[in-house]
C-alpha cells in the first residue's frame, strides 16, 4: 500500500534562499493534500555567553529575552509566508493556507526535529542543506545528515543553490 503523506514536517534555519527548500514543502502538500508544520531551532546560548546572560538577567528577564526571541522569529516567519504566498501562489489558491502550525523551540537542532517530527505526527521531514567548505558536493550538512541517519521517516534534503534565487528572504 502507498503510504499516505498528511503532515509535513518542513524544518528551516531562516536562511536567505531558504524559500527555495519551501517550494518543495509547498509543493509536495499541495500533490499530497497535506499540511505543513515550519519548525525553526534555535541553537542553545554556548556556556560562556550564558554565564554573561545570568549576571546581567534574572530569570525573568531571561525568560522574556526568549520569548522575546521566539516572538521575533514567529512573526518573520509568518512574514515570509505571505511574501511566498503572495510570489509564488497568486493564481494557485491550493497552496494558500497549507501551513498548519509553526513551531519555534531552543536545543540541538538533529535531536529537536528528530522529536517534533514524532511529536507532531509528521508523515515526512523536508530541509535544506548548505554546501560548505572545499568539498561541498560531497558531505550533507551537519544538520541533515544527523537526521537522515537517526529517522525513520522519509526525508527530503534538498541542496540550497549557492547563489540568490528568483526568491529569498533578504529583505525581510
Amino acid at each position: 500500500m502507498i503510504p499516505k503523506i498528511k503532515k509535513i514536517l518542513y524544518a528551516t534555519d531562516l536562511s536567505p534562499n531558504s524559500a527555495y527548500v519551501f517550494r518543495y514543502a509547498v509543493n509536495s502538500a499541495i500533490k499530497h493534500d497535506a499540511d505543513i508544520i515550519i519548525l525553526h531551532v534555535f541553537e542553545p546560548i554556548p556556556g560562556i555567553n550564558t554565564g554573561i546572560l545570568n549576571l546581567y538577567l534574572d530569570e525573568v528577564q531571561r525568560k522574556k529575552f526568549f520569548e522575546e526571541r521566539v516572538s521575533d522569529t514567529m512573526e518573520l516567519i509568518k512574514k515570509r509566508v505571505t511574501l511566498f504566498y503572495e510570489k509564488e501562489l497568486k493564481d494557485d489558491s491550493g497552496g494558500a493556507g497549507r501551513v498548519k502550525s509553526i513551531e519555534v523551540c531552543e536545543g540541538f537542532a538533529p535531536e529537536v526535529i528528530l522529536r517534533k517530527a514524532d511529536e507532531l505526527d509528521c508523515d515526512v521531514i523536508v530541509l535544506g542543506t548548505h554546501g560548505k567548505g572545499i568539498i561541498a558536493n560531497t558531505f550533507l550538512g551537519s544538520t541533515s545528515k544527523r537526521v537522515l541517519r537517526r529517522t525513520r521517516k522519509p526525508v527530503f534534503i534538498i541542496p540550497l543553490p549557492k547563489g540568490e534565487v528568483d526568491i529569498t528572504f533578504h529583505n525581510l
